[in-house]
């Protein structure tokens, strides 16, 4: 099965999709091989579409996956039907789940301020204020190098975005100092700004900072509900807020379709308030 897999990471490799999805990808696939191997008994090319179905409700129900993570997992057995085993794909016989869409929790600002500044680790801290003053993605934090920091300009260049394209985010000029005390106290990194713990020249893991949120809002007795996205959603939510049009919003967050910046104006409390409820405009002459 090993085959299989490495012409699987080769074809993604070929598409030129980034590593990141090319670990993500794997992660079923190898999921899935091994059930053919060691639970089905047959190769890849002999499985019908009822035993894809089957693999599908198995993984759902050994590792309780969520609709949207079952309909990853279906893309990409469709990506490994089409490009590693040159089968036809019958969306049909396998469709995708509908799944319930929630609205993400965002911090106030009041909320950040106090969650940054109890912040009792440097490097923790300017990883979280950079994501929150600039409105930065955690592996687009994790990424980045010295070379990056435009003090000049004051702005960040990021790099190997989510939508495969470069950017340039504003540096806050109250960020520059404490970038300035991180990069002195530890260790005076020369290329990745924030480099692997053990020491080799290799960006930090984008879970890092993950555990720490969470083990914060325990130390602050708050309710789990933070992870490093709120972060970025509170810097567009916090922009709206204070009057910046969505597409200057779009262009900072490097959105690639103004579809993804509109959240804001859901997320905004201000953004729907001041609008009257037709029952608020009717004539008093009625008892409820």
């Amino acid at each position: 099965m090993q085959k299989y897999l490495d012409d699987f990471q080769q074809m993604i490799a070929l598409r030129g999709l980034t590593d990141h999805t090319m670990k993500s990808y794997s992660t079923y696939i190898r999921a899935y091989l091994d059930y053919l191997e060691h639970i089905l008994l047959k190769n890849p090319e002999d499985v019908s579409w009822q035993e894809l179905r089957d693999f599908i409700v198995f993984i759902q129900r050994k590792r309780s996956l969520s609709d949207r993570t079952i309909n990853t997992t279906i893309s990409q057995l469709r990506f490994f039907t089409l490009y590693v085993l040159h089968q036809y794909w019958d969306p049909y016989q396998l469709p995708t789940r509908k799944f319930d869409t929630y609205l993400p929790f965002v911090p106030s600002k009041l909320e950040v301020a106090t969650f940054i500044s109890s912040l009792p680790d440097l490097k923790q801290k300017t990883m979280v204020t950079l994501m929150y003053s600039a409105g930065l993605r955690i592996s687009e934090v994790c990424q980045l190098k010295c070379s990056d920091i435009d003090r000049l300009n004051m702005r960040i260049h990021i790099s190997k975005s989510k939508n495969r394209s470069d950017r340039f985010a504003n540096l806050s000029p109250k960020v520059l100092p404490l970038l300035e005390k991180y990069w002195r106290t530890c260790g005076k990194p020369k290329n990745y700004l924030f480099p692997k713990q053990s020491g080799r020249d290799k960006p930090i893991d984008t879970f890092f900072l993950s555990r720490h949120i969470h083990a914060h809002e325990e130390r602050l007795g708050w309710e789990r509900r933070l992870t490093c996205h709120s972060f970025r959603h509170a810097y567009g939510t916090h922009l709206y807020e204070d009057g910046t049009d969505l597409l200057t919003i779009k262009t900072l967050l490097g959105h690639k379709s103004l579809a993804s910046t509109m959240i804001y104006i859901q997320l905004a409390p201000h953004a729907t308030s001041h609008v009257l409820s037709p029952f608020d405009t009717l004539e008093d002459n009625y008892d409820l």
